[in-house]
């Protein structure tokens, strides 16, 4: 399974690193047009600026073409900005005009509402099925998620907080586990994804060791 990134802004060679130091070259692709992304059974979608992120995304004609794959099933990866753009609606409070969303994600979420860059932090993240203990979360101008709807799922958590989020194949992240410099979150989503694609039956995923 060849899997994307969506490579217009953002955190676009920290996530192909990450995906390349698990995965073998030939299966990571930076998504940029329409025919790229028609390629990919799976999707990363970078933290970034969401603002810039949607109107790069219109002009590059993909907007249309990722609405309809996310509809017909495709496995996503959203951290950030990602999830800001997933999001089934945006809380108002931040100081900026918030981008369109392409809903798919069935919560309320709210640009920068753990504050600006200076507010950055790093805390341990509880997620779901992930083994080994805590993931170490990274938080970069994040978002926050006000409130999970009946369609989606929390699956990870920094204390009492909701910081991740799934429907099906869609997964939505506040943190950045790109910047991480764990590879056990891409992992668990890449071994989901590949499950969703091909079903019960599909051989092992490929992936290798990470590369220290």
């Amino acid at each position: 399974m060849k899997v994307g990134v969506l490579a217009l802004q953002g955190d676009v060679p920290e996530t192909l690193s990450a995906l390349g130091a698990i995965l073998p070259g030939d299966d990571v692709l930076a998504v940029r047009t329409p025919q790229e992304l028609g390629r990919v059974g799976a999707l990363f979608l970078p933290g970034g600026e969401s603002t810039t992120i949607a109107r790069l995304l219109v002009q590059a004609g993909l907007w249309n073409h990722l609405a309809d794959r996310l509809r017909t099933g495709l496995p996503v990866l959203a951290t950030c900005a990602g999830l800001i753009l997933l999001a089934r609606e945006l809380v108002p409070g931040f100081s900026g005009l918030d981008p369109p969303t392409l809903g798919v994600l069935d919560v309320q979420v709210r640009r920068n509402d753990y504050g600006s860059q200076r507010e950055s932090f790093e805390a341990p993240v509880r997620v779901e099925g992930l083994e080994g203990g805590p993931f170490p979360g990274v938080f970069i101008r994040s978002p926050r998620i006000h409130s999970v709807g009946p369609e989606a799922t929390p699956f990870a958590w920094h204390g009492g907080e909701i910081v991740g989020v799934r429907a099906g194949s869609i997964w939505g992240l506040t943190f950045h586990p790109e910047l991480a410099g764990d590879p056990r979150l891409h992992r668990l989503f890449l071994k989901a994804a590949h499950a969703a694609a091909l079903g019960p039956t599909a051989e092992p995923l490929r992936t290798r060791r990470a590369r220290r």
